[in-house]
């Protein structure tokens, strides 16, 4: 295994790929990158789906069978996409076993049509749980203000999520208190709490490149406002996953929800390309990075232990300093969630015209 990435993860930072397609399935390269490079996770959203589907001829003969047997656009990019996601469960299922179902996850995003529907989200989440059929599967859910009852639900009944399109600091508490009062319903109901696990993914090159951009060119501050972002939501992930109320329920067995760095390929060039992974180096949490980022570590990633604790006061003071030049954080992290959920639902709308295009020519 390279070095570098083996000193990421004796670090503590779990390596996941944020990319799945049919052709990295077939072609032994998502294999490869878990035999070689370290990886234990893969993550997939909708503008992942909606690449892979456009420029994917892997895809032509279930597009076939699926049109043949009469399954309209919906049903087909379900079945497309939950064959790719069930296909890399059983590639990571050698990880989910030695890890002891702390790694070897594949995750599958909710229609984000569904992100402000929490019903909506339960009933798809339990759809994907049964298609998919794999122990190692996480459903990934919006950390929407529906989105947390929904995630209380859908781990209430045993079943494992990854909360996504994290910003803030206060949905973040939500979503940790959301997964804890899960964990306490599974509980009550007598489920094995040790087979329920979650990540928490808490978004970070977005955060830089709207403050950044308020910022303007050449400011001190360019590049400081993720990272401490970041940080502070460890110290509330530490404070959370430490108390009193977490710690009856891990004497029962329960898994803490890790946080997950997502975003973590550097938008602008003026930036490190590893910033976001060898700055964010903290134990029990997940970097899930694309293959770029994930290369650009292997080659050069600096990687100098524990970057995260003990930051807290410098990170407050940064987040201070950004208020002081008139950003404000509530307004950034509100607008990037609502970018966020557009972004996927426009995706979406893409991948459904892609897959309809597809099946008039099958």
């Amino acid at each position: 295994m390279n070095e570098r990435l083996k000193a990421l993860a004796d670090a503590g930072v779990s390596i996941w790929l944020d990319d799945l397609s049919r052709e990295r399935i077939e072609s032994g390269n998502l294999a490869e990158l878990v035999a070689d490079k370290g990886v234990v996770g893969v993550t997939t959203n909708p503008s992942i789906f909606a690449s892979a589907l456009a420029k994917g001829e892997k895809y032509e003969p279930q597009v076939k069978e699926l049109k043949a047997a009469g399954a309209d656009v919906d049903h087909t990019v379900f079945e497309l996409t939950t064959t790719d996601v069930q296909n890399g469960c059983d590639i990571l299922a050698p990880v989910f076993e030695a890890t002891g179902g702390v790694d070897g996850r594949v995750s599958i995003e909710v229609d984000p049509g569904k992100a402000r529907d929490t019903e909506g989200t339960i009933e798809l989440a339990h759809r994907l749980w049964e298609r998919v059929s794999r122990p190692n599967l996480l459903i990934k859910i919006p950390a929407t203000l529906e989105g947390l009852p929904a995630i209380t639900a859908v781990i209430a009944e045993g079943i494992s999520v990854n909360v996504t399109l994290i910003f803030s600091l206060e949905r973040y508490r939500g979503v940790m208190d959301a997964y804890i009062e899960g964990l306490e319903q599974a509980a009550a109901a007598g489920r094995d709490l040790s087979e329920i696990h979650s990540v928490a993914s808490f978004f970070v090159s977005r955060v830089d490149t709207e403050v950044d951009k308020r910022l303007g060119d050449d400011h001190p501050l360019r590049g400081t406002a993720a990272l401490a972002n970041a940080r502070l939501a460890y110290e509330a992930y530490e404070e959370v996953f430490g108390s009193d109320r977490f710690k009856a329920l891990e004497a029962k067995g329960a898994n803490a929800q890790r946080p997950l760095w997502a975003s973590t390929g550097v938008k602008d060039p003026a930036l490190p390309d590893t910033l976001y992974v060898t700055e964010l180096v903290a134990p029990n949490t997940v970097n899930t990075m694309p293959e770029k980022t994930l290369e650009a570590v292997a080659d050069h990633g600096d990687i100098l232990g524990d970057r995260v604790s003990n930051t807290y006061e410098e990170s407050r003071d940064a987040i201070a300093a950004l208020e002081r030049e008139g950003i404000s954080y509530d307004e950034v992290v509100k607008q990037l969630e609502d970018e966020g959920l557009e972004k996927f639902d426009a995706s979406w709308t893409e991948l459904l015209a892609t897959v309809s295009a597809e099946l008039d020519k099958a």
